[in-house]
């Protein structure tokens, strides 16, 4: 099997179930600075396990597997050959130069399904991810870049108000790079992809850089590939990141595990008090915004700010320095627009100078690391010979009613589990 995956902060006992487990090949990338708990060398813990950062031989089931720790740069592209690499050093060269188009195909190599493109596609993220971690030592170590979720019901305004925001942020002198997810039909697998049709005037501007991406079924309002992208922007020299999700639900918050600050856009008359204090999407919220406060909907607006206000207070806080503010914007009249990046920056000083946005930040790299992990060994499972030749048969049973689902999943596992 194999699986590339970024991970920043491994863990020993991950890797301990690895090789009770009769594995395949594995290749995991580790950056040249990772440590483990309380400050280890990644090398030091590895050793300990009985692994080495070159190769190590496995011994399961009288079979000889190859379970290969890579912790270089170098280590990691020696399969390439020279055309491919000669293709990996231009797009990474490009990128750090600030090339949209180079920006633009790394984005499209990272989501490219193609086997072999995702290991060109790990190799440039490697690289990027180094430059980008000299490139905050040289900051500092603060964030090089603001990330920022948006979401909100259909009809929310959200595109209107990020070509308002977008135009405002720019002409101050920031790089923007907007990230719009687009739901993928599930009857033929396409998307509209529209976004840039509704952003016509920030579409055109050269500081700003537009990427709608389609879900293609993966659940939360974002793409399986967003975290990567967000850092291609990042190393692409963009210092303000917004995420845009479908936005389509109560549930529709898996950016939060994405980004610094989640901003909720709410049209006025969206519901009443009780919408508010709802479990799930409202109480991930850093910042709520009402929208199309003007005209007729003003006096609505404010009946709705009033409402959500009452209803944050008894949300439990999850930040010791930041309350939820509640904000009522216009992108027709720019009403609230500039008070609300206002308190965004607010935001952002506030969790570096307690440390919580690097606390964040790490925890958010632990799901990102989770979720490749996930995504890998289920389609590792699926497209197994085993497994492969029993799903039809045992989806025939389930549809006839003859077998549970459950009993169906469980023949599966054990087929998986036996099949060696």
């Amino acid at each position: 099997m194999n699986i590339p995956m970024l991970l920043r902060h491994p863990h020993q006992q991950f890797l301990k179930g690895l090789l009770r487990t009769p594995s395949r090949r594995y290749r995991f990338i580790f950056p040249a600075s990772t440590h483990l708990q309380s400050g280890i060398p990644c090398a030091q813990p590895l050793n300990s396990l009985g692994l080495h950062c070159t190769k190590w031989m496995l011994l399961s089931c009288g079979l000889k597997r190859k379970l290969c720790v890579q912790a270089t740069l170098k280590d990691h592209t020696e399969g390439l050959s020279d055309k491919e690499q000669t293709f990996v050093d231009k797009l990474y060269t490009g990128l750090t130069q600030g090339q949209r188009a180079c920006l633009a195909e790394a984005i499209t190599l990272i989501e490219s399904t193609h086997n072999r493109k995702k290991e060109l596609a790990q190799a440039l993220l490697q690289k990027v991810l180094v430059y980008h971690r000299k490139q905050e030592q040289l900051n500092k170590g603060k964030p090089l870049a603001f990330r920022v979720g948006l979401s909100g019901p259909p009809g929310a305004g959200k595109s209107t108000f990020i070509e308002y925001f977008g135009k405002m942020l720019t002409e101050r002198g920031h790089k923007l790079s907007v990230l719009a997810v687009d739901p993928s039909s599930c009857t033929s697998g396409g998307s509209l992809l529209g976004d840039k049709t509704r952003m016509t005037e920030l579409s055109r501007d050269m500081n700003a850089y537009i990427r709608p991406s389609p879900t293609r079924g993966t659940l939360g309002g974002v793409t399986r590939t967003t975290n990567e992208a967000i850092l291609l922007c990042e190393g692409g020299g963009y210092d303000v990141i917004l995420i845009e999700t479908v936005g389509v639900g109560q549930s529709e918050f898996a950016v939060a595990d994405m980004v610094d600050m989640f901003v909720l856009l709410l049209p006025p008359a969206g519901g009443d008090e009780l919408q508010g204090i709802k479990r799930g999407i409202i109480e991930m919220a850093d910042l709520v915004a009402i929208t199309k406060s003007d005209g007729d909907l003003i006096v609505p607006a404010r009946r709705i700010e009033a409402e959500y206000v009452s209803a944050l207070k008894l949300l439990r806080r999850r930040s010791e320095v930041w309350r939820p503010k509640v904000i009522r914007i216009s992108a027709r009249s720019g009403e609230g627009i500039t008070e609300m990046w206002d308190k965004m920056k607010a935001f952002r000083d506030l969790m570096l100078a307690s440390g919580e946005l690097a606390t964040k930040r790490q925890k958010q790299q632990q799901v990102w690391m989770w979720n490749l992990i996930q995504e890998s060994v289920l389609e590792h499972f699926r497209t197994h010979p085993t497994v492969r030749e029993q799903i039809p048969l045992l989806e025939k049973r389930v549809l006839s009613g003859a077998m549970s689902p459950g009993l169906a999943a469980d023949l599966l596992l054990k087929a998986f589990k036996s099949r060696d």
